[in-house]
């Protein structure tokens, strides 16, 4: 994985004479050395050239031939975005997915897992983007992962990401599920108090309202058992331009459908009652 600070990092090191440059060409996942030479170097017993002018804000990948961008149309621009933290984000025609402004997506992640007590536990990731909730969820010893994707396009950046956890590695044990499908529908397929805990991270409300449904909050209850954790992400959409409160709305709804709900971080927490 290259970006852009990582290509001139690279030239600079040959311009200086240099025989080697350490660092990271994993988006700071591990850290290795590159042998240099006047075109090109050598990593992990790999040969690549120096590449042409690359984009900022764009992960680019070696696809056997040439650097191509992490990126996808299929409908809309889906991309992966790099961070100061090193895990990226992504974006949907523009808009990021995640909260990186003052923290990693991962640490995010981490204490949003950190509210529904993961450990010993089975957790239904309902919208399981780039992974990092459930690569959370593993690192906090869940019993067992349940995660739903319905974007392919989000799917195969997970491929790419070195950050995004594998479910066939053997770092996740056979613990981690992800499914292919859209959870609004597949959910109903799902035993009644099948899960202990549920981490829900929706789209904003304008591209997935039916996640927001009271409906589909009834369901979210039926599967989890009682006393169960929902950690339901909102963040704060239009609380500026038409003082709506999305996390208050959101609670009511839990409340309505058998949650004891308060607000949390940039969400949500409820307990089933």
């Amino acid at each position: 994985m290259l970006t852009r600070p990582d290509a001139e990092a690279l030239r600079a090191a040959r311009d200086a004479g240099r025989a080697s440059w350490s660092g990271s060409l994993d988006l700071g996942r591990s850290q290795g050395e590159a042998r240099l030479a006047a075109d090109g170097w050598e990593w992990r017993g790999q040969r690549y050239r120096y590449p042409d002018a690359l984009k900022d804000r764009t992960v680019y990948y070696w696809d056997g031939e040439d650097y191509a961008a992490v990126s996808r149309f299929a409908g809309s621009l889906i991309k992966l975005v790099p961070t100061q933290w090193g895990a990226p984000t992504f974006e949907i025609d523009g808009i990021k997915m995640l909260p990186t402004a003052k923290t990693s997506p991962i640490d995010d992640a981490r204490r949003k897992v950190g509210l529904i007590e993961a450990r010993g536990k089975t957790v239904l990731d309902t919208c399981g983007g780039l992974g990092y909730f459930a690569a959370c969820c593993l690192e906090a010893g869940a019993a067992r992962i349940e995660s739903f994707e319905k974007n392919a396009s989000v799917l195969w950046l997970r491929t790419l990401n070195p950050w995004s956890p594998d479910p066939d590695a053997a770092d996740s044990g056979g613990r981690l599920q992800l499914t292919h499908a859209d959870v609004s529908q597949a959910i109903a397929a799902l035993p009644a108090a099948g899960f202990d805990a549920l981490l829900h991270d929706p789209p904003r409300f304008g591209i997935a309202g039916e996640l927001y449904s009271q409906a589909f909050y009834d369901q979210l209850a039926r599967v989890l058992r009682r006393g169960g954790r929902l950690f339901h992400y909102t963040g704060s959409p239009n609380k500026l331009t038409t003082g709506r409160d999305v996390p208050r709305e959101v609670a009511k709804r839990l409340e309505k459908s058998g949650f004891k709900a308060e607000l949390a971080l940039d969400g949500v927490l409820a307990v089933r009652r």
